[in-house]
């Protein structure tokens, strides 16, 4: 007979709680709502919940003065990589002229087209065929009062 099974015949067998009630496994949910939290936070923080559709433009700069006479405008702006927008709205180069003949179409109903101010915003490094896409799609709508924005020097 080995030591073991002399120490062993004496004793019960080791447990750690009563073994005639079978223990029902319990799951704590405040460490599962915590991390829920956390995560929503988190997700709240980095999202996006708008989104403009407006060009990224930096304007050439002059020295000049602000013109006083204030007319209707239609403002086209080409960004650094020739994409377009009317009045804040993305238009493709296809859809250039379209919209205004459109818009000069409107004018000529309300205020005529010779007050129609074409204001063309065009990045500093926007690619001069772009900025000639502008102005040729200008020119089929018909409207000849076209100026560039710029910034000035500060």
């Amino acid at each position: 007979m080995s030591w073991l099974e002399t120490h062993s015949q004496g004793r019960k067998p080791f447990s750690l709680g009563p073994t005639s009630v079978p223990v029902e496994p319990e799951i704590n949910l405040i460490p599962f709502i915590d991390v829920l939290l956390v995560v929503l936070i988190f997700l709240m923080i980095s999202t996006t919940f708008t989104r403009y559709q407006e060009l990224a433009i930096t304007l050439p700069t002059a020295n000049g003065s602000e013109s006083q006479a204030e007319a209707k405008q239609i403002h086209i702006a080409v960004s650094r990589d020739g994409r377009f927008a009317i009045n804040g709205k993305v238009t493709d180069r296809s859809q250039l002229s379209a919209a205004l003949n459109q818009l000069s179409g409107q004018g000529n109903q309300k205020d005529g087209a010779s007050t129609l101010k074409v204001n063309i915003d065009a990045d500093a490094k926007a690619p001069h065929q772009a900025v000639m896409s502008a102005l040729e799609a200008a020119r089929d709508a018909n409207l000849a009062n076209i100026v560039f924005s710029s910034q000035t020097k500060k």
